[in-house]
């Protein structure tokens, strides 16, 4: 299944068994989601943090040379994205590489997404993981069987959530859970210890915090504790691990207090522990499925450097005029007849304005992950001997990549 898709990530914890397996895990997300790639990932083992940035490019170039010139970093090969470590600067730097070694692909720009926009990225892509994870349960907390399945009752407004990691996926989905749909942060957990504030943290505040002092110790609104790792158990509605591999396991699994987990990371939770956790009743909405926004929206990226046009160029002014008409036609009616009613500001200026790049990303993300909840959903409650959402994603995915063999005479 080509091109194949997945991210590049620094870290000095990688290793070719931990690459694999997440290339493995591309393959079935891809499909999940619907995106029509394969499944590949990249890794260097370095900490980004011991080079400055000259040395950095010197590194990502060379590894990128190495790729491109086995044709193993190409538009319709394998196009890579930003991972753990890595980042639009990180990207802009293989795409130009690959460009500078192939002068006449008029699609260069397409061999590599999570680009900055004005290097042929798209509006929405930095957010876009994170933003995956809210849609994900704005779609879980749409359902009152499954909400319940969770022991849990009502919407997202309210609901106490715990953070481990505020890097990118972690900063933007808690910075949007609690800005747009009214959840409550209570803790934050981080690489030096964790934040708890039961009435609610501001996120952007830590977030600002954290890239000011390098760690969230000293932060002044919130009590810190020095042992990050015990605030997962703290008493929350949905727990939220967006950082590393591995966090929740059989050691701390039996006192994991939250009776929903969404992985926003690949793999936050061993086998082990998630035996423990389903015997516990907690409802677990899978990585394969949860973190899937990144990959959906590269697509898009993709799709974008393809077709050489940005989203929205074509429609949204057309768009504008057809809702024009229709306000005005409605004012018109009003004042014709009497009737002394006006539509509010805010509704005029929502309404009269066309969707551009940015809207279409999230709106076209916002379908990609409700269409894919409703395939796993299906498979839950049909299927007696499915007992979970990660097994549902699983045979949705293998099902689909099943069907594009089947399709190839595989």
């Amino acid at each position: 299944m080509e091109p194949v898709k997945g991210g590049i990530r620094y870290a000095l914890s990688v290793h070719q068994d931990e690459v694999e397996a997440l290339a493995a895990l591309m393959t079935y997300k891809c499909a999940l989601v619907e995106t029509p790639f394969g499944g590949s990932k990249g890794g260097l083992c370095i900490d980004p943090r011991q080079w400055d940035e000259h040395e950095l490019e010197q590194i990502i170039r060379r590894f990128a040379y190495e790729l491109i010139k086995r044709d193993l970093i190409h538009p319709a090969q394998n196009v890579p994205a930003p991972d753990m470590g890595t980042g639009e600067r990180e990207m802009a730097w293989i795409a130009d590489q690959y460009a500078r070694m192939n002068t006449t692909d008029i699609n260069a720009k397409a061999c590599v997404t999570g680009k900055p926009p004005h290097a042929g990225g798209i509006q929405g892509r930095v957010e876009a993981t994170g933003r995956g994870v809210q849609f994900a349960l704005r779609e879980f907390f749409r359902l009152p069987e499954d909400i319940a399945k969770a022991n849990l009752s009502g919407g997202l407004e309210g609901k106490r959530i715990v953070v481990q990691g505020l890097g990118n996926v972690g900063y933007h989905a808690a910075k949007f859970l609690s800005e747009e749909d009214g959840a409550i942060i209570t803790a934050i957990i981080e690489r030096d210890g964790a934040l708890v504030k039961d009435t609610g943290l501001a996120v952007e505040d830590v977030r600002q915090w954290i890239a000011k002092h390098g760690g969230v110790r000293g932060f002044p609104e919130a009590e810190f504790v020095e042992d990050g790792a015990s605030v997962l158990e703290k008493t929350c509605d949905i727990l939220i691990p967006a950082a590393m591999e591995g966090v929740i396991h059989r050691g701390n699994a039996a006192r994991i207090s939250a009776p929903l987990i969404i992985e926003a990371a690949n793999g936050p939770i061993t086998f082990g522990a998630d035996e423990i956790l389903r015997e516990k009743g907690c409802v677990i909405i899978p990585d394969l499925y949860a973190n899937a926004g990144g990959v959906t929206v590269s697509y898009f990226e993709w799709v974008k450097n393809l077709s050489h046009i940005r989203f929205g160029r074509m429609q949204r002014r057309a768009e504008e005029s057809r809702s024009r008409l229709l306000v005005e036609e409605l004012e018109r009616l009003s004042a014709d007849r009497g009737l002394g009613w006006t539509l509010a500001a805010d509704f005029k200026e929502k309404f009269l304005t066309g969707s551009d790049e940015l809207a279409l990303v999230r709106s076209g993300l916002d379908d990609t992950m409700r269409t894919a909840y409703q395939a796993m959903r299906e498979v839950w409650h049909s299927r007696p001997e499915v007992g979970d959402l990660r097994v549902a994603a699983y045979i949705v995915a293998i099902d689909r990549v099943a069907q594009t063999y089947r399709s190839k005479g595989l």
